[in-house]
């Protein structure tokens, strides 16, 4: 663990939490001092991550859920009021890549289960822990988007998601600015090493890619720094 916890005390909700960028933001949190909630689908993931946390002298509290599961959201954030009082950090991250097609030929049923976990969850999770955010003296929203969020031919569905999570979660911010503490930040985080980027470019050497712990910290850095509300990072290699 770093000697120094800059956040220490802080309350942190990480999705997608049991690999890839997900997993090295909760450690990277954790070895900041945050007390982290783990959330994903998977339970053996989330047990690993929480076991590594524990190890490294962290603390950590794993909540496997499928978040495309609306009542599970309600669920979770009554299970965490009734502990915490406050929420310091919300991390969206959990997120699927569906099937890289031209716009024509993208799958109805598909593309409607990319927007509930992609757009619709978070907007959930932000609308479950609202509350709990307000009742923070510094909290942030960060959400993890990607460059397809601009138009990149056969990424419409992928990429039309993360552009819809961008202006949900930047208009989020710009409505409680003024009657919160709340931030929120937009991370790009580049060409990264994870099983999501494996699956969208197959013929990639993963070694020429950057390990997903670089993006956890800069997400830490981003949300110890007094960083502005709508800031948008992209993390280079």
């Amino acid at each position: 663990m770093t000697s120094n916890l800059l956040l220490s005390g802080k309350l942190a909700l990480v999705t997608g939490a049991s690999r890839g960028i997900g997993a090295a933001t909760a450690r990277a949190l954790a070895a900041a001092g945050a007390h982290v909630v783990l959330t994903a689908r998977t339970a053996g993931g989330l047990e690993e991550v929480e076991d590594h946390i524990h190890r490294a002298g962290g603390n950590a509290t794993i909540a496997p859920l499928d978040l495309t599961d609306g009542d599970s959201i309600g669920r979770l954030a009554q299970a965490i009021g009734g502990r915490w009082q406050a929420l310091d950090m919300l991390v969206l991250n959990a997120a699927t890549l569906g099937s890289l097609a031209a716009v024509q030929a993208i799958d109805a049923k598909e593309f409607a289960r990319l927007l509930t976990l992609n757009v619709a969850a978070p907007q959930a999770l932000i609308a479950a822990f609202d509350g709990m955010l307000r009742a923070s003296g510094d909290a942030r929203v960060v959400a993890l988007t990607s460059s397809v969020a601009a138009p990149r031919a056969y990424w419409g569905a992928y990429g039309a998601s993360k552009a819809a999570l961008e202006t949900l979660v930047g208009a989020y911010g710009e409505e409680v600015r003024n009657i919160s503490a709340i931030r929120t930040h937009i991370v790009d985080p580049g060409a990264t090493r994870t099983a999501m980027r494996a699956r969208a470019f197959p013929g990639e050497d993963p070694a020429s890619l950057k390990g997903p712990e670089i993006v956890a910290d800069a997400i830490v850095q981003l949300v110890t720094a007094d960083t502005p509300t709508g800031h948008r990072m992209r993390v280079e290699g």
